[in-house]
């Protein structure tokens, strides 16, 4: 799979805007500024196909990319409290439909961030992944941002926070060093493989 070759598609914000699943999806979720845009930059080996925003919230829309006829879906970062009623009504909307419309999800990468346990979100995220079945391994975002042994104390104690995920891969990872990126390209290729949409 080329990533250079990735081109952004189109932002949707309404359930009845997606278009069909026509081809193997990968699709990021996590926490409101846990890296999402970071990591598919990373992946895409650029600096701002994805915008990186401080601002947690930013992203309220569905985000569509393509690479050899593989669709990466940026879904909206969850967890966070200022914003409307009326925006968190859509975008749990949003993410229920895009889910549960039998679209053609191959994985889905889980972020959560490196320096902070396990939130109830993503233990919630988590849990909703397995009960459906929907492929999917776990990214520890924003590693570098550890000194070193502060890293192996949270890599230590996520083990346990994740011990109900049971053998789900976890990957620490940096968009500043690209550590465990060839690792997350891995586990891509093969649930596309899986899933038929490489040869």
């Amino acid at each position: 799979m080329n990533y250079n070759k990735a081109e952004f598609e189109h932002s949707y914000a309404l359930p009845s805007q997606l278009p069909p699943s026509d081809m193997c999806e990968i699709a990021f979720a996590g926490r409101s500024n846990v890296g999402k845009s970071s990591l598919i930059n990373k992946l895409f080996n650029r600096k701002q196909l994805a915008r990186v925003s401080s601002v947690p919230g930013k992203t309220i829309t569905i985000n569509f990319y393509s690479v050899d006829n593989v669709k990466f879906v940026d879904l909206p970062g969850y967890g966070y409290a200022k914003i409307s009623r009326q925006e968190y009504a859509r975008f749990g909307e949003l993410m229920e439909y895009y889910f549960s419309s039998g679209r053609n999800i191959a994985l889905v990468i889980q972020l959560i961030d490196m320096r902070h346990p396990l939130t109830e979100d993503d233990r919630g995220m988590i849990t909703f992944l397995m009960e459906t079945g929907i492929p999917f391994i776990i990214v520890m975002t924003k590693a570098d941002k550890l000194k070193k042994k502060e890293y192996q104390q949270r890599l230590d104690s996520s083990k346990k926070e994740l011990a109900f995920a049971n053998s789900v891969p976890v990957v620490p990872f940096s968009a500043v060093t690209g550590q465990g990126i060839n690792g997350i390209k891995n586990d891509i290729e093969k649930s596309v493989r899986d899933a038929g949409g490489l040869e």
